[in-house]
């Protein structure tokens, strides 16, 4: 008997899709908890990012598209409508946020796109000219996934549809990367870059096997800290290298091998070289066996070019625990890194050092057989998704397994060589409101608050952030009155001072005097984000005894001096 299905009308005709492009495609996220319980993940687009993006996993080479992307008015007339779908092991419903970045006020004063996103993996469409924009549109700047707790996890695809008369490519299928392949294996033995003394890293191995405890420590920028792997505590390369490394010894992990995360964003060796005590030996509690340099990314604006590299290197090296040291050269979506400008770091005290950019740039522009593509291998233009984690870290054990299986039977010392690039900085101390306060003498002035707003990373394994330099000198601006500098009496060859970069209104500059003598004015609106700066007051001087004092431009302006790094 058939059935007569009452009530039931027949779908109206889907709407034709417009042509689009993807900017982030099946992209993993995961929420950063918060204090009110939730996730969020942030997926910053400004400074070139999406423009990458749309490069890179939209195929997009028209340059005409892509300069409208780079303005907010520009994208306007691009753009009909962004189609937004993200699947999540509960289904839950996602709020996808969309925020232009203001003229006046950079994060208040622009347009937020919302449209609330079932996690069912479906494509929901939020029509642009539906939006009420801002009159202080500046440009694109960060897209948020608000997910119901930390710590969840999903995939997103975010694609803009065009507006008539722009025409853009057909989306292309990739096939997934094979790891077991040959292919595979003979991209990643082109990592090899140098394979150095490896008596350290042979040590380090069979301490390890034989039940001894040994700690696995990585210090570096944003790659480091994880940025690109989600969950960015379990998939980061260095939690990959730490779990390889066991995996090879049967051990279970955290069992007699530790593991030290010291990543921080968007920060150069010279601001590695001021932490490594703090955040990889833990101030004494902590004697890493093994310890990988990733700074390749990171040290294009280096004022010394090198020498904070070289310097950092030799304060590990010759540091607590003569630890193995391997010097690892990540790349950028661009094919570039500074491993030429680095290198002879390693080449001089024989370290062994892995070059990504040798593995995966070659693969990126076969036409035939390619293990991989750049939009496989990249979560955004600066930093590796996943799969890109992955191949860094199975680069560093090639390195290390191949050390243990043709190990030398002699450490070096390095004491001897003349540092290649310069090491005026190894025993540099960091100095705050809190260590090392007998090296220096402090008139606060009017320095007197501490700020909380700073820079903050997940260390270790840890989900949540710690915030980077908390025991700072921190000058609230007022409306009246004048501000007292800030004045550090100290003797010392070489002195930098950290500040905090910012891209608020509130904040402003402060100039630097040595002696009586202006010799800096630190701009915190330069680098555009909240973020740890450091920079060199002097160097290369006799050990005496100096008067620094610190002074803002603007009494009105806040102005956050985070600490300095002293050279005796």
């Amino acid at each position: 008997m058939n059935e007569v299905l009452k009530g039931a009308k027949a779908p109206k005709d889907p709407t034709k899709k417009r042509p689009g492009f993807c900017i982030m495609k099946n992209k993993s996220i995961c929420g950063s908890p918060q204090k009110d319980g939730s996730g969020i993940q942030f997926i910053y687009e400004n400074d070139g990012r999406m423009l990458d993006a749309a490069k890179l996993v939209g195929n997009i080479t028209d340059e005409s598209i892509i300069n409208m992307l780079k303005k907010t008015d520009s994208f306007k007339k691009l753009v009909h409508s962004i189609g937004v779908s993200v699947e999540t092991d509960d289904r839950e419903e996602v709020l996808f946020a969309f925020q232009m970045y203001g003229k006046k006020d950079v994060y208040g004063s622009g347009t937020t796109l919302k449209m609330q996103v079932p996690g069912d993996g479906m494509e929901y469409i939020l029509e642009l000219d539906s939006v009420d924009w801002s009159d202080d549109d500046n440009e694109p700047g960060q897209i948020r996934f608000e997910l119901k707790k930390g710590g969840d996890l999903g995939k997103a695809t975010v694609r803009f549809y065009v507006r008539d008369g722009f025409s853009v490519p057909k989306e292309e299928e990739e096939n997934p990367v094979d790891f077991s392949s040959i292919s595979y294996k003979e991209m990643i033995s082109n990592s090899l870059m140098h394979m150095g003394n490896t008596a350290r890293i042979n040590r380090v191995y069979q301490r390890a096997k034989e039940g001894k405890d040994v700690t696995l420590a990585f210090i570096g920028g944003s790659i480091t800290q994880g940025a690109g792997a989600i969950p960015i505590n379990k998939e980061c390369y260095a939690r990959k290298i730490f779990e390889g490394f066991c995996d090879s010894l049967n051990v279970s992990y955290d069992s007699n091998v530790h593991y030290v995360k010291a990543g921080v964003g968007g920060t150069p060796s010279e601001l590695g070289m001021l932490r490594y005590e703090r955040d990889v030996l833990k101030n004494g509690k902590v004697t890493p066996d093994l310890v990988v340099i990733e700074f390749a990314v990171n040290d294009e604006g280096d004022e010394t070019h090198g020498e904070c590299f070289d310097s950092l290197t030799r304060k590990i090296y010759n540091g607590p625990g003569n630890p193995a040291v391997i010097l690892l050269y990540s790349v950028f979506s661009d094919d570039n890194n500074l491993q030429d400008r680095l290198s002879p770091v390693g080449l001089a005290y024989d370290i062994p050092m892995v070059s990504v950019k040798d593995a995966v740039v070659p693969e990126f522009y076969k036409k035939d057989g390619r293990v991989l593509s750049k939009n496989q291998y990249f979560y955004d233009r600066y930093h590796p998704n996943n799969t890109g984690h992955r191949i860094m870290a199975d680069c560093v054990l090639n390195l290390i397994f191949e050390a243990v299986r043709n190990s030398d039977s002699l450490e070096k010392s390095i004491n001897g060589i003349t540092p290649p690039i310069g090491g005026e900085f190894e025993n540099v101390i960091l100095f705050d409101k809190k260590d090392h306060t007998d090296l220096a003498v402090v008139e606060q002035g009017s320095f007197t608050d501490t700020d909380t707003v700073l820079q903050s990373v997940e260390q270790d394994m840890n989900l949540t952030q710690t915030p980077m330099f908390p025991y700072n000198w921190y000058y609230k601006g007022k409306e009246s009155g004048e501000c007292e500098p800030f004045k550090l009496d100290v003797e010392a060859t070489a002195l930098l001072i950290i500040f905090k970069d910012s891209c608020e209104n509130a904040d402003g500059s402060a100039s630097v005097f040595v002696d009586g003598a202006k010799v800096l004015t630190l701009d915190p609106k330069i680098v555009g984000w909240t973020h740890c700066n450091p920079t060199i007051i002097f160097r290369n001087s006799e050990l005496k005894k100096r008067h620094i004092e610190v002074k803002v431009d603007d009494p009105t302006k806040n102005f956050t001096i985070l600490g300095f790094g002293i050279c005796k």
